[in-house]
């Protein structure tokens, strides 16, 4: 299996970055080929200025897509800020899974072609709120976008999500065991 990593999380110090390199790791000792992908080391424009029409895409964009397409499960790690994602990752979305490439409009269908059919995704995903209130009070929000507004709809049906809750009450034992959780998650993928 072939398995690109996303880490969405702007900040190079950040435990994001330290959860995707265990998944790496972990895809690594399962002999699986894996590439690590740090949005924060990209560089390109996060806003889609002219929507769709005239997107010209960055060399470290037109990269991202060729691992998107040799990818056969993608990794998304980044927090939960406001509800959903960060700024970096959902720039990256907008100008990355852009129609052509992860979806395709015909005149004569109401709804897209899905380009990236048999991929699988997982979501790893931490976050201040408990569990228990994101799901209730926040309803997924952040989940249910990226699982059915951007994987769905370009044909990523098979989503797995691993939320890591509570960040501020965690332990540096707590983090570490989180660590080692994602490595091993990785090693059975």
């Amino acid at each position: 299996m072939k398995t690109l990593i996303i880490n969405g999380h702007p900040n190079k110090n950040s435990y994001c970055s330290q959860l995707a390199a265990a998944y790496y790791s972990g895809a690594q000792k399962r002999n699986s080929e894996a590439h690590l992908l740090h949005l924060y080391e990209l560089h390109f424009d996060v806003s889609l200025k002219e929507g769709y029409s005239g997107n010209l895409l960055e060399p470290d964009l037109l990269r991202a897509q060729e691992l998107i397409t040799w990818s056969d499960h993608i990794v998304f790690v980044y927090p939960t800020w406001w509800w959903t994602m960060p700024a970096l990752l959902k720039g990256f979305i907008d100008r990355v899974f852009v129609p052509g490439f992860a979806f395709k409009y015909e005149s004569d269908k109401p709804l897209p072609e899905k380009l990236l059919k048999h991929k699988t995704a997982t979501l790893l995903v931490t976050m201040d709120s408990p569990k228990w209130y994101y799901r209730w009070w926040m309803k997924n929000a952040g989940h249910w976008v990226m699982k059915q507004g951007v994987l769905a709809f370009c044909g990523i049906n098979k989503t797995k999500v691993v939320t890591i809750d509570q960040m501020r009450k965690l332990t540096p034992q707590q983090r570490n065991r989180w660590i080692e959780k994602v490595e091993a998650i990785a090693m059975q993928r």
